[in-house]
């Protein structure tokens, strides 16, 4: 893949590979956030690229708040 300024826009062949290493790693279980740390891309641009892809993204993780009642 060539070497793209941090932020700027993917398209065609460098946007296809950068998909295909995302839905990669994610499929390794990696998460979101730390997929966007290791590619330098924000992450809204991963997750959108996951959303495009047709994956079944994972919940949320960690404590889940309850209504107190």
């Amino acid at each position: 893949m060539t070497t793209v300024k941090k932020g700027a826009r993917l398209t065609g062949d460098d946007r296809a590979k950068m998909t295909k290493k995302v839905t990669s790693l994610y499929r390794e279980g990696k998460s979101i956030r730390d997929i966007s740390h290791e590619t330098g891309r924000s992450y809204g641009f991963v997750h959108r690229v996951l959303s495009e892809s047709d994956l079944v993204l994972r919940g949320r993780g960690g404590a889940t708040r309850r209504r107190s009642g």
